[in-house]
């Protein structure tokens, strides 16, 4: 189906790496190759904040990374007074030492090849230089000879800032390494809780660095380029926590991150970078303190090191499954059971008797099973359609073929099928034809090579999957508002106006408040903020008139969770070959639990559906915007004793054209 729009870019104000950072620890294809540098700080030269545990971290990253099957060569360490494996390249954790090994690495690395950037030691906040960060500050890493502010160069001295990171990252990314990124540090001031016993955390109060008082927020931030290439990156904490170091039994330090995640890199060769993390935090939920480690980006569902994907593991708690049709299960599913979070053999197989939307049921279940992967996805639920129309009986088609392709009539009905210049409509269940202008009922065509049976069978399980997933999405979000009458979120789009020129468009003119409606090549930019006053996993998807569900954020599974008056913003251009119709936009919030991980819901996006979210500025992404923007607000059906799992606002855009 001709249209759709094109993602324009982003800005997210999260206090975590997620747009700074991410930009600066990145990958980008297959694995020919690894190289690593590892930065362990335990001394500091100017600053009263050593630590014991970032050396023995780096040796152990060292020798994880060796056992794995890394060339000691191709490892760097930056550490200090430490033990390190035979062969390993060595170095002071110095700011220029640590920019030299990145740039070295670089430029030894091809594509295919992957580079992993690895920090132990403190990390910060310092007022952002550019713009760039929502909330006013940039995140720092503390090399060993980082020092205080100094207000004539504006900047933490000798600190590494995340746009520095990104500005070595990008050009990587862009000629096809992998990065991954793992940081044992933080940089939030917030959510602390006083540690009983020796835990030291691994954070630099802003006042300790002498910086100045917050600065003011003045104006919008710049709009960050998405991300494009191959990444993953891995935080110790959330970005309202902080990260710790403990002493084991035998007295040797550690941060309590990297010691949990070499134990699983050890254990689980084949696990992806998503199992990884679930059964690193799985083995940290019994630590002092409160510590969720996080990830985010493409290649969470990749192997380690490695090409393809894997499928994610849910827990099973209490006999059943923690997730539900929120995390794409559905009655019918086949689920494998394991033992552990990542690794480890086959239990046996159940299936999914019910599924709610963050809780599903299954079993009987083996002994020992803790885990579950889906390895067969349900099959879809019937669509039902009424018997098929012919809009102009007198046509000249031969329709025999569709009529003989489409499923028997059933009451009552999802869609009118209807017989219209060779091809065949679907109509809603009322039969009009069109409703939104010439084309706006989607259609049913073959693809080239495509039978007109084969053709049905792809398009209507395109489509029931849209309507079933809708219905879903209606009948188990609850009203976008507090008890205190509070909005959850508030949401708001602005149009910029652009014109057709052929395959391309104009430059866009000046932002205006949307009205309802979208013409080809418009701009509309997409605003969400966190009003609700507790931390919001936000998802955003697209229903399309084709009845496709695409993902618009989070974009290649980067971190998607906003604090109280937190920001997020998302930029479409709607193709210049848009069609007339109606489509919805859904705005998705669960609230974040203390100790769960994040809701990521992009995955309920169509099967089939190439998700270009976080494709760089130019890729086309399938069929998006139409429908006048509206918001919604789904009423309530009266108090329940349990509350929504989510809250949804929904909204609609409707594309016109001028020659409509």
């Amino acid at each position: 189906m001709p249209g759709g729009a094109y993602l324009l870019g982003m800005t997210h104000s999260l206090r975590t790496l997620a747009l700074s950072l991410p930009l600066a620890l990145i990958p980008a294809v297959a694995p020919a190759e690894v190289r690593a540098v590892l930065v362990g700080v335990g001394d500091y030269l100017h600053l009263d904040a050593d630590l014991q545990g970032p050396p023995r971290d780096v040796a152990l990253m060292a020798e994880t990374l060796l056992a794995r099957g890394v060339a000691a060569a191709d490892v760097t360490a930056l550490t200090n007074s430490v033990a390190l494996p035979e062969g390993v390249r060595t170095g002071a954790p110095l700011r220029a030492e640590i920019l030299s090994a990145l740039e070295a690495v670089g430029a030894a690395s091809a594509a295919g090849d992957t580079i992993v950037f690895y920090f132990s030691g403190h990390g910060s906040q310092a007022p952002d230089s550019d713009g760039g960060e929502g909330g006013g500050y940039a995140e720092i890493l503390l090399p060993a000879d980082a020092d205080k502010w100094r207000g004539q160069i504006g900047a933490v001295e000798n600190a590494l800032v995340d746009d520095e990171l990104a500005a070595w990252a990008r050009p990587l990314l862009a000629r096809g390494v992998r990065i991954v990124g793992i940081v044992d540090a933080c940089h939030s001031a917030t959510g602390f809780r006083a540690v009983g016993g020796q835990g030291v955390a691994r954070y630099l109060p802003p006042e300790e660095l002498g910086l100045p008082p917050d600065p003011d927020d003045a104006g919008a931030a710049r709009v960050a380029e998405p991300m494009a290439g191959e990444f993953v990156f891995l935080y110790s904490s959330q970005s309202d926590q902080r990260s710790f170091e403990y002493p084991g039994a035998d007295g040797q330090w550690h941060g309590e991150f990297t010691l949990r995640l070499a134990e699983v890199l050890r254990a689980a060769p084949e696990a992806s970078w998503a199992q990884v993390l679930a059964a690193v935090t799985d083995r940290m939920a019994q630590g002092a303190t409160r510590q969720q480690p996080e990830a985010e980006g493409p290649l969470l569902d990749a192997p380690v090191f490695g090409e393809g994907q894997a499928a994610p593991r849910l827990a099973i708690e209490g006999g059943k499954i923690a997730g539900g049709f929120l995390d794409g299960l559905a009655v019918g599913a086949e689920l494998t059971l394991y033992a552990e979070a990542a690794g480890g053999d086959p239990l046996g197989v159940v299936t999914v008797t019910r599924a709610e939307a963050r809780v599903a049921e299954a079993g009987p279940w083996p002994a020992g099973a803790l885990w579950a992967e889906v390895s067969q996805p349900a099959p879809p639920l019937p669509l039902t359609l009424a018997a098929p129309l012919r809009a102009d009986p007198a046509d000249g088609h031969d329709y025999a073929g569709w009529i003989a392709a489409l499923p028997p009539s059933l009451a009552p009905p999802d869609l009118t099928p209807i017989l219209t210049e060779g091809v065949v409509a679907l109509a809603g269940p009322d039969a009009v034809l069109d409703p939104d202008g010439p084309g706006s009922s989607p259609r049913i065509r073959p693809e080239p090579g495509e039978t007109e049976a084969e053709a049905v069978t792809r398009v209507l399980a395109q489509v029931e999957y849209g309507l079933r997933l809708k219905k879903l999405m209606l009948s188990g979000g609850g009203k976008a508002r507090t008890l205190t009458a509070r909005p959850v979120l508030e949401v708001a789009v602005e149009t910029r106006p652009a014109h057709p020129m052929g395959e391309a468009c104009s430059d866009a003119g000046p932002a205006a408040a949307f009205e309802g409606t979208a013409r080809p090549c418009d701009q509309l930019w997409l605003t969400v903020k966190n009003t609700s006053g507790k931390d919001q996993d936000v998802t955003v998807l697209y229903l399309a008139a084709d009845y496709t569900v695409q993902a618009i954020w989070p974009p290649r599974r980067l971190a998607n969770r906003l604090a109280h008056g937190e920001s997020l913003r998302s930029g479409l251009q709607i193709a210049p070959d848009s069609l007339p119709g109606v489509e919805e936009i859904w705005v998705v919030a669960v609230a974040a639990t203390e100790d769960g991980p994040r809701s990521d819901l992009t995955l309920l996006a169509t099967p089939q559906v190439t998700r270009g979210a976080g494709a760089a500025p130019g890729n086309a992404m399938a069929d998006w915007m139409d429908r006048q923007l509206d918001l919604e607000e789904l009423g309530t059906r009266g108090f329940a004793p349990k509350p929504s799992p989510f809250n949804l606002i929904r909204k609609t855009v409707r594309i016109v054209r001028e020659d409509g």
